[in-house]
């Protein structure tokens, strides 16, 4: 019997992870039905991520409507897990062995749900007019179901206020020179804002966040330099963002009493800097996304047990070769000895010795149609590779 571990992350704006693991599956019972599959969806912290862990471990989930990225109202959803149902590995990541009951739950929120890029259109995209308020309304509500930590995904975000939308819903005040509140406390505001005051609720539970972006807040590397642009961020609005980011988090962590250097600290870029936001204010800890989802999903062992590994995303280039998502599972199949095969939109990627890299997109398809498309693109590549 061949046994294949099909990991697939998602093919970004086209198909998410879990329907790539299925057309796959389906063409290759088409082609192999001999063979025995085992489905493994990969998250980084963006769609899907509270959908996919809550799954995996048994958990529910649990719809609330909350504030969306531009204010309108918007359904989302987290998912409620027993700590007894999280696997060891996963369990150590966190440092919750221990600290509770068995049977205590804790709350999976994905950022994406509530404050995500694609929750807009394209002409809506404007990190001046974003919130992450809808964030910190799911935190809020998580933390009233009984919660008693916070596992948040920050991958996605359509946002890059630090996080300070999250911050006002948890309690937080952002005040103008009157002592008026500026609310929400979005980047176009941010000139009016003199203040900062609140505290998270008595009691809250830690956080937890999921990220592989080491990106600081500030600078070259920083959130608005790299990630403003996707947001709909100007080149000629950079330095003034840039500008007042630094200024906000100055603030920020003058009230927290936290030292300024955290806005250089790696990963408090993430999600337009609601990482940094998180941790000045709520002590949030930054863990990799990418070693907790494989710790989640028992994916060492899932490796082991197979004679395949099949993988892909949207475009698989060297940089997805440097830890996370189908590259990391590349480079561990491939240490374990096994058959690795890639399918990608679009392949970038030198080649390595054992690796299989397949393009599934057509020569000449226009990109509108191979995102259309993705899913019979992928399943037709499939078909060549195993017939």
């Amino acid at each position: 019997m061949t046994r294949v571990l099909l990991a697939f992350d998602k093919f970004k704006d086209a198909l998410g992870a879990s329907a790539a693991g299925a057309a796959v599956a389906v063409a290759l019972r088409e082609q192999r039905p001999d063979w025995e599959l085992d489905l493994a969806s990969l998250v980084d912290g963006g769609e899907g991520f509270a959908a996919v862990l809550t799954t995996a471990a048994g958990g529910r989930m649990v719809m609330r409507e909350v504030t969306g990225p531009r204010g309108d109202r918007t359904m989302a959803m987290f998912g409620l897990v027993r700590l007894a149902a999280i696997p060891a590995g996963a369990r150590d990541q966190l440092q919750l062995s221990g600290r509770f009951a068995p049977d205590a739950e804790i709350a999976i929120v994905e950022m994406a749900a509530a404050s995500g890029l694609a929750l807009l259109p394209v002409d809506r995209r404007d990190p001046w007019q974003t919130t992450t308020f809808g964030t910190g309304e799911l935190m809020r509500a998580a933390v009233r179901s009984g919660a008693v930590a916070l596992l948040l995904g920050v991958g996605g975000s359509a946002t890059s206020d630090l996080g300070l939308g999250a911050l006002a819903a948890l309690g937080f005040g952002f005040l103008d020179a009157r002592g008026g509140a500026v609310h929400p406390p979005v980047p176009a505001a941010w000139p009016r804002i003199i203040r900062v005051t609140g505290a998270p609720p008595a009691g809250f539970p830690p956080v937890y966040i999921a990220c592989d972006v080491t990106n600081p807040l500030l600078g070259p590397r920083g959130a608005a330099a790299v990630y403003g642009p996707q947001k709909g961020l100007r080149p000629e609005d950079h330095a003034r963002l840039e500008s007042e980011s630094a200024r906000l988090a100055s603030l920020l962590c003058a009230h927290a009493k936290r030292p300024e250097d955290l806005r250089t600290a790696a990963g408090t870029g993430a999600a337009g800097g609601l990482a940094f936001g998180l941790m000045a204010a709520a002590g949030a800890r930054v863990l990799p996304g990418f070693e907790l989802v494989s710790a989640w999903l028992d994916l060492e062992r899932r490796m082991a047990a197979a004679d395949i590994v099949i993988t892909g995303e949207g475009r698989f280039d060297d940089s997805s070769l440097e830890g996370k998502g189908p590259g990391a599972i590349a480079v561990r199949a491939l240490a374990l000895g096994k058959e690795v095969h890639v399918f990608a939109g679009q392949v970038a990627a030198a080649p390595r010795p054992g690796l299989a890299l397949h393009a599934i997109t057509p020569a000449g398809q226009p990109l509108a149609q191979a995102l259309r498309e993705t899913a019979g693109n992928l399943a037709i590549a499939v078909r060549a590779v195993f017939s």
